[in-house]
C-alpha cells in the first residue's frame, strides 16, 4: 500500500474519510472556437473533472489530504463538427517534499495530439479491458501514468502496476487508428512516453525517481550537500541512458519537470559539483539558457 503516514504534513482539512486518489484541476480554453453554445466547454471541464477525480484507479485507501495534485490545460484549437474537437493538452502533477511547504513539480508534460469527441450532458464510459472512446482513454491513459509518477517516487519502481496499465490503455487504443497511440507516431506522444517507462534498457530513469525525492529532496534540509550529491549521481545515470536514447521523451519530460528546480538546487554548493551539473545539463539539455545560473555564483 502507497504509505504516506511517515511523513508528517499537517493539515487544517483533515478527515478520517478515505477518498479517490487523483485531484485534478481541469481548464478548457475555447477561445479558438466559434460558436454561440459555449456551455459545452464549461460542461465539458466539470465533466472531466468527474471522471478523474471521482473515479477509483487504484486498489489502495487514500486520505484527502494524500491526494495527488494535478492540473490539465485542454487547449481546443479546432471543431470539425458538432462534438468532434482537436486540441492539445497540458498536464502538470505536483508532489509534496516531506518536512518543507514545498511542492515539487513530478511531471510536466505536453500532449499535442487530443482529437475526441463530446456531447454535451452524455456520460464519459470507460473500461480498462476495452477501448471505448478516445477521450476516455487519453485520461485514463494519464490517470494511470499520474499514479506511476507518484508511486514511483515513494518506493523504488513503485508504480509498475500502473505503468502496466497504462501501457493496456494503448495497446487497447491500437485498433482506433487515432492519432498519438500509434509506435510508428511521433517520439513525443502517448505511445513512446509508456514505452520509454516500460523499457527495461531505461529503468535507471524509473529509479531515480525515487532517488531523486526520497533519497535527496525529501532529506534537503538535513544535508543539502549530500542530497546535491545523490542529484549529480542522479545527472549522470540519466546521461548514459541519453547515450543510447537521445531522443527519449521520458528525459525530455524529466528536464521539463525539474529545469527550474535544478537551478535552484546547484546555484549553491560546492563549485566542483555545480561545475559537472552544469556540463551534463548543457550536454543532455542544451536549448535552455537558464543553466548558466548555476556557475555564475
Amino acid at each position: 500500500m502507497r504509505n504516506y503516514l511517515v511523513f508528517s504534513f499537517i493539515y487544517s482539512a483533515f478527515t478520517l474519510s478515505f477518498a479517490q486518489e487523483l485531484n485534478f484541476k481541469i481548464t478548457v480554453n475555447a477561445d479558438q472556437i466559434q460558436t454561440s453554445d459555449r456551455a459545452v466547454f464549461k460542461d465539458m471541464e466539470r465533466a472531466l473533472a468527474n471522471f478523474l477525480n471521482t473515479r477509483k484507479w487504484t486498489g489502495d485507501s487514500f486520505k484527502n489530504y494524500e491526494k495527488i495534485n494535478c492540473t490539465l490545460f485542454l487547449n481546443i484549437s479546432k471543431m470539425p463538427s458538432i462534438g468532434n474537437f482537436v486540441a492539445n493538452m497540458q498536464i502538470t502533477v505536483a508532489r509534496p517534499v516531506f518536512n518543507s511547504n514545498y511542492e515539487t513539480v513530478l511531471f510536466n508534460f505536453a500532449d499535442r495530439e487530443w482529437e475526441f469527441e463530446y456531447i454535451e450532458s452524455l456520460p464519459l464510459e470507460y473500461n480498462d479491458n476495452t477501448y471505448m472512446t478516445n477521450l476516455t482513454s487519453m485520461l485514463a491513459y494519464y490517470a494511470y501514468i499520474v499514479l506511476a509518477m507518484d508511486y514511483d517516487s515513494f518506493s523504488e519502481l513503485g508504480g509498475n502496476m500502473f505503468v502496466q496499465k497504462a501501457l493496456t490503455v494503448v495497446n487497447n487504443a491500437q485498433s482506433s487508428n487515432r492519432v498519438g497511440w500509434a509506435a510508428l507516431g511521433s517520439n513525443r506522444n502517448r505511445y513512446s512516453l509508456v514505452a520509454d517507462l516500460n523499457n527495461q534498457q531505461m529503468i535507471e530513469l524509473r529509479k531515480n525517481t525515487y532517488r531523486y525525492h526520497r533519497l535527496a529532496l525529501d532529506v534537503f534540509d538535513k544535508s543539502p550537500d549530500e542530497s546535491r550529491k545523490v542529484i549529480l549521481e542522479i545527472l549522470r545515470n540519466v546521461k548514459k541512458v541519453w547515450t543510447t536514447y537521445p531522443n527519449s521523451i521520458a528525459i525530455i519530460s524529466f528536464f521539463d519537470a525539474k529545469s527550474n528546480e535544478l537551478v535552484n538546487i546547484f546555484s549553491q554548493g560546492d563549485l566542483s559539483v555545480r561545475r559537472e551539473v552544469y556540463d551534463i545539463l548543457t550536454t543532455i539539455d542544451p536549448k535552455r539558457n537558464i543553466y548558466q545560473k548555476i556557475i555564475s555564483n
